[in-house]
C-alpha cells in the first residue's frame, strides 16, 4: 500500500499551490508527480484529502477532493508555560515530544533565574510543524516568544492555573489529582452559560527552579502550587510530564479521531 502523504498548508482550502518549502519537499524528495494523491493539514483541525494538478521543479499546486474535519481527543487547551534551558536543544526536544503528545500552547519565560533571556522561536515553529505531520496531529500548537514571568502571570485568568515547583515550605497538590478534580468540575459545569472557558496552564521553571518571590506572586494571582511526583526533574523532563499528565486526564478510551479515508 502507497504511504500517505502530509504536508502543513495553512488556510489550504483558500489557496492551490502547497509552500514553497513544501512543495520542494513534494517534488524534489518524493518525486510526486500529476495525478497523486496527498493530504493537506490545516493546523486548525481538518485534514484536507487532494490530488497534485501540476508538479514543476519549484511548483506543486493541489486540487481539493474532500475535507475531513478532525474530532480532539483532549478537551480542554492546555498551555505549557516554561523557562527555557541554556541548551536550546532540550526544549527542541521537549517541543517535539509535547507535540506529539498533544498539547495547544508552548509559552517561553523569563524567570528570575534563567539561563537564557533571549530566543528565536522560528526553530521551534518548524519542530513543532513536523512533529505534528510526522505524529498526525490535526491542531498545530502556538509557539509564542519569551514573556517576562509577572506579565504572564497577570494576564492569565482563566482556567485551572498550576505551578509545579520544589519548595517543600510550601504545600503543593499532586498535579493528578488537581486535573482530575477540574476535568470532573468542568463536566459538571459544561452546561452553565456563566462558566469561565475551561483550560489548563501549567508552569515550569528554569533549572534552578523559580524563586520563591516567583512561586508566592504566582500563588497571589489564583495559581495552584502543584506538585509532578518525587522525582527531581530536569526542565524538559518536567514540562514533557506536564503536558502528559494533562492528557492523561482528559483521554477518553473509546476516543476516535476522524481518519482521512486513505488511512482506514
Amino acid at each position: 500500500m502507497k504511504e500517505t502523504r502530509y504536508f502543513y498548508v495553512p488556510n489550504a482550502p483558500l489557496l492551490s499551490e502547497l509552500p514553497a518549502e513544501e512543495a520542494s519537499h513534494a517534488v524534489r524528495v518524493l518525486r510526486m508527480k500529476e495525478g497523486d494523491e496527498l493530504f493537506l493539514m490545516d493546523g486548525q483541525g481538518v485534514f484536507h484529502r487532494a490530488e497534485v494538478t501540476l508538479a514543476t521543479q519549484k511548483h506543486c499546486q493541489y486540487h481539493i477532493l474532500e475535507s475531513v474535519p478532525q474530532q480532539r481527543y483532549w478537551n480542554i487547551p492546555i498551555t505549557l508555560a516554561i523557562a527555557p534551558t541554556k541548551m536550546m536543544e532540550r526544549m527542541e526536544w521537549l517541543a517535539e515530544k509535547a507535540t506529539e503528545i498533544g498539547f495547544d500552547r508552548l509559552q517561553f519565560l523569563d524567570c528570575r533565574f534563567s539561563e537564557r533571556r533571549q530566543l528565536r522561536t522560528d526553530r521551534i515553529e518548524k519542530i513543532v510543524i513536523s512533529a505534528m505531520k510526522q505524529s498526525r496531529k490535526a491542531w498545530l500548537p502556538q509557539v509564542l516568544p519569551l514573556e517576562p514571568f509577572k506579565s504572564f502571570v497577570d494576564n492569565s485568568r482563566h482556567g485551572l492555573r498550576c505551578i509545579a515547583h520544589c519548595y517543600d515550605e510550601v504545600p503543593r497538590h499532586d498535579l493528578y489529582s488537581l486535573l482530575q478534580e477540574y476535568a470532573q468540575s468542568d463536566q459538571a459545569s459544561h452546561n452553565s452559560i456563566d462558566a469561565s472557558p475551561a483550560s489548563v496552564t501549567i508552569l515550569v521553571g528554569p533549572e534552578g527552579d523559580f524563586s520563591i518571590d516567583e512561586v508566592r506572586y504566582a500563588l497571589d494571582h489564583g495559581f495552584q502550587s502543584v506538585s509532578l511526583g518525587q522525582a527531581r526533574l530536569r526542565t524538559e523532563t518536567a514540562g514533557l510530564v506536564s503536558v502528559m499528565t494533562a492528557q492523561m486526564v482528559q483521554q477518553h478510551p473509546l476516543s476516535v479521531t476522524q481518519p482521512c479515508p486513505a488511512a482506514q
